[in-house]
């Protein structure tokens, strides 16, 4: 398994661990599924009410995609198939309130969990990047996700500047990307600490609230996902090109803001 979930039935609270702390929490095609079916299981746990999503280990919450994953390609200009466009608990029916609790690296795809987590906390240690660019691949989807988040300058700024740039916790709550920041190693009880007040309130009122809040920037989001395979397939280098270059990165050389 590298998918853990742990349920606190006094509490009504559950956790969801991505447990591939070798692999900085990469997601795999094993992990994606485990993803999937995790939140379709909590559709019908009445004892879990809140969920708190985070990664093990201190170095990353989530790299995105796991760079050996093989996910075969239509051969066709307007259509791609993206495992990770189903690993988001809203993806998969799902309106019990998601808190993600970051410390480390969150970056790439980890913004497709970002994205439908009604919040996040981030230690001091959290840093957020999008390298997408850097390896000759455009960032949609992430960049769509970060965008009903953050302004847009924001979100051009991180994605652009590829691996070259990180957003230090400070910045993301300063951008809205985050809701707080607490001292290294406490983003877990902070956002267990949320998660308990907010199964403590009546379920059905919240499952609301969530999907009000979801079906503020949903009909954009739709839209803008409609045109991320056209701009993927006509965007992004050769397979063998964006390898080259992702093997060719040397380590450190990014600039903290």
């Amino acid at each position: 398994m590298t998918l853990r979930t742990e349920t606190d039935r006094a509490t009504g609270v559950a956790v969801v661990t991505l447990d591939r702390p070798h692999r900085h929490n990469a997601i795999d095609l094993e992990t994606a599924r485990e993803l999937a079916a995790a939140w379709r299981g909590f559709r019908f746990d009445d004892d879990v009410r809140a969920i708190v999503l985070t990664g093990a280990g201190d170095r990353a919450f989530c790299t995105g995609i796991d760079r050996a994953a093989d996910a075969p390609q239509p051969n066709s200009p307007f259509s791609t198939d993206d495992p990770l466009l189903t690993i988001g608990p809203k993806a998969n029916d799902l309106w019990k309130p998601v808190i993600a609790a970051v410390c480390g690296m969150a970056c790439g795809g980890a913004f497709y969990l970002l994205g439908e987590a009604e919040f996040v906390i981030a230690d001091e240690t959290a840093t957020f990047f999008d390298p997408h660019t850097t390896y000759g691949m455009v960032s949609a989807y992430e960049s769509v996700y970060l965008a009903q988040r953050m302004p847009p300058g924001e979100v051009a700024r991180l994605a652009l500047m590829g691996s070259a740039e990180r957003l230090s916790a400070r910045r993301a709550l300063e951008t809205g990307l985050v809701s707080e920041v607490t001292a290294p190693g406490g983003a877990l009880e902070a956002a267990l600490r949320c998660a308990g007040t907010i199964a403590g309130h009546p379920t059905e009122a919240v499952q609301g609230t969530v999907r009000a809040v979801w079906a503020a920037t949903e009909t954009a989001r739709t839209h803008a996902f409609a045109q991320a395979p056209h701009l993927i397939a006509l965007g992004n280098l050769p397979s063998a090109e964006q390898a080259e270059l992702f093997n060719s990165r040397k380590p450190g050389g990014f600039r903290m803001r």
